[in-house]
């Protein structure tokens, strides 16, 4: 797994892990903008453009992790956040090691497995991959996520990237997975949010999270769609982080 840092000079540490299909970039703003309170981390998911090894599963994912944040990081850091994909490796972290963080983001995360999406995704994209690399189709499916305008080229560049097969392990990863028990056991103050515009089942996720972990905050952000907090929102992305961790710090 590779990384990209931010910060690198301050003491506190957070990790971000972006959604399925893009990058590191999913948090660059964000980054750039708490770069100067925080030491960012961004893990480069496996089988997205710019890593280094297919991707497997969301639990080896989570276990990368781990090792990087033990061997790097003390085995413990103030935050991990996710969005979607990342928010399940985010989930998967807190599920293994109860004490890795001080704080959680978990951003539109899935946590109620779909037999129906996840049997289609492979004849879906064996009829659609091939136009991943053009760009007229790249526009209309960057319009459908309703991302920032500023981020179609990264968008454009790296999905024509991903190998099929990777796609469609991730995507099966993402609509299979399913909340661990032991998830429960975790001492992080965990943050669940999604936008008011998702789809039902993030909605419901966001409430099986909260059933599982009683103690966990949940705020549905009116107006939203999944993802626009941290991809389109990066400066209020990055306040909403420095408030939530405000108590540890020290700071108001």
């Amino acid at each position: 797994m590779k990384f990209r840092e931010f910060g690198t000079a301050c003491p506190e540490t957070i990790v971000l892990l972006h959604g399925g299909g893009l990058s590191w970039w999913n948090y660059r703003a964000a980054s750039e903008a708490l770069q100067s309170d925080f030491h960012v981390i961004l893990p480069v998911l496996d089988g997205h453009a710019g890593s280094d090894r297919p991707f497997t599963t969301i639990e080896d994912n989570a276990e990368e992790i781990i090792s990087f944040i033990d061997e790097q990081c003390g085995g413990h850091v103030l935050l991990i956040g996710g969005l979607s994909l990342g928010a399940q490796v985010a989930l998967e972290i807190l599920s293994r090691r109860h004490d890795i963080c001080r704080f959680a983001l978990i951003e539109s995360a899935a946590v109620l497995p779909s037999k129906l999406t996840n049997a289609l995704i492979g004849p879906a994209l064996g009829s659609t991959y091939g136009l991943t690399k053009n760009r007229r189709f790249a526009r209309a499916q960057f319009r459908s996520l309703h991302m920032d305008e500023t981020l179609f080229e990264d968008y454009f560049r790296d999905t024509a990237q991903i190998a099929k097969s990777d796609m469609i392990a991730f995507l099966r990863a993402n609509t299979s997975y399913a909340l661990k028990d032991s998830f429960s056991g975790t001492s992080a103050a965990v943050h669940v949010v999604a936008g008011g515009k998702e789809n039902r089942e993030i909605l419901k996720s966001a409430g099986e999270i909260k059933r599982r972990l009683s103690a966990c905050r949940v705020e549905i952000l009116p107006g939203l769609y999944h993802g626009e907090f941290s991809l389109n929102l990066p400066d209020r992305y990055a306040r909403y982080i420095r408030s939530m961790t405000a108590p540890q710090r020290g700071t108001e």
